[in-house]
């Protein structure tokens, strides 16, 4: 187990060096933060996109005429009682 975590540490090491020297050359420099930059524009779109897709206004007040809704949030968590209740007979 310490053999893992030391060759780890080493690769670890290693690795921060290796980007060091790298990251020194001002062409490379660039390279990355153009690469981190695009990066940044691809993820943040799609990380909103997904939030605006739930259903947030529903979130806990289901709506009195939803009976399928209602119908789920009656149920409650018959699955996980359930599910206790086979193992612990």
């Amino acid at each position: 187990m310490m053999n893992r975590v030391v060759s780890m540490s080493t690769l670890v090491a290693a690795g921060i060096g290796a980007s060091a020297v790298w990251l020194s050359n001002k062409p490379n420099r660039i390279k990355a933060e153009s690469m981190l930059r695009d990066m940044k524009r691809k993820v943040i779109p799609t990380v909103y996109e997904k939030a605006e897709q739930l259903p947030i206004e529903k979130a806990g007040n289901p709506h009195p005429q939803d009976f399928a809704d209602n119908d789920m949030v009656s149920e409650g968590a018959q699955y996980s009682v359930q599910f206790y209740n086979e193992k612990v007979q």
